[in-house]
């Protein structure tokens, strides 16, 4: 939801809009990059339990 400043907004207004804008921004991003590094933590562990389960092909016959 967007903010919205007052009908005849002061400096004050304006500054308390951006402020609040940015944490919002901040807190996004941060959010973000947790998904993501989350994400490739659990394609990493899908990816090491495959390689354990998938079968070694033998070098020699016996």
């Amino acid at each position: 939801m967007l903010d919205r400043l007052p009908e005849a907004p002061a400096q004050g207004d304006l500054e308390v809009a951006y402020v609040a804008r940015g944490a919002a921004l901040a807190a996004c991003e941060t959010a973000r990059e947790l998904a993501v590094g989350t994400l490739l933590a659990e394609r990493e562990i899908q990816d090491r339990w495959r390689e354990a389960q998938t079968p070694r092909r033998r070098l020699w016959p016996w």
